[in-house]
């Protein structure tokens, strides 16, 4: 008979290599199973849970299919003529009342101002000119400066300038409210070169447009018009 492993040294030593080799075959060999089936499982999880991406699309989706189909914008639509329409009646109140305060105190006709303002700017506040007149009385800048305007486009400081701006044209030529407001409309200087109503058809037409509204104005006041 053979003897054992302890008679034989090499087979010894042979089989603790092979032992060896083994066990660090399986120490490697086990954290590469490990993280194969980490990333296994990261994979599968990737795909069972939703991206905020996906998970907000979705929630817009549902947002619109939950809207209703039929909106308010036909209740808003009829409601606003109505409610612009008392916005502007109030502001023309407004802007009646300053007219007549200040006309007053000027001692001049308040309908003559209205029917200028309306001739003038159609009682816009910003409303703002070609040639660059500002306001409900349309002051050229120059005007404006030399009568002391701060703020062109607020009404009182607009109004207040043009009475006194008009009453002035009353006084150079003597009460006469057609050369007055021919003055207003194209300069004292074309009024004097004319002696009248300068012959410029843009101004005829203003001084006629000035007298319908005043008419009207007067009308609703139930006083007599000046046309002088």
């Amino acid at each position: 008979m053979d003897g054992g492993l302890g008679d034989k040294p090499h087979l010894w030593a042979l089989l603790r290599s092979y032992l060896i080799a083994c066990f660090i075959i399986i120490a490697l060999a086990w954290p590469a199973r490990s993280i194969t089936e980490e990333s296994l499982q990261l994979v599968v999880q990737r795909q069972e849970v939703p991206s905020l991406l996906q998970v907000s699309e979705s929630l817009v989706v549902e947002q619109k299919e939950s809207e209703p189909v039929v909106s308010n914008d036909n209740q808003k639509t009829e409601a606003q003529p109505e409610q612009m329409a008392q916005e502007k009646g109030r502001v023309k109140d407004k802007l009646h009342s300053i007219i007549e305060q200040v006309a007053s105190r000027h001692n001049v006709d308040p309908a003559l101002i209205k029917a200028i303002i309306m001739a003038e700017s159609g009682y816009d506040p910003r409303a703002v000119s070609k040639k660059g007149a500002k306001g409900l009385m349309q002051l050229m800048p120059k005007t404006a400066q030399e009568l002391g305007v701060t703020e062109v486009f607020d009404p009182e400081d607009n109004v207040e300038a043009g009475v006194r701006y008009f009453k002035r044209l009353l006084k150079r030529f003597g009460g006469d409210v057609k050369l007055a407001l021919a003055a207003y409309n194209a300069g004292s200087t074309k009024v004097r070169r004319y002696r009248g109503v300068p012959p410029i058809r843009a101004t005829r037409y203003y001084v006629r447009k000035v007298f319908h509204y005043y008419r009207i104005y007067k009308k609703e006041m139930n006083t007599p018009t000046n046309d002088a």
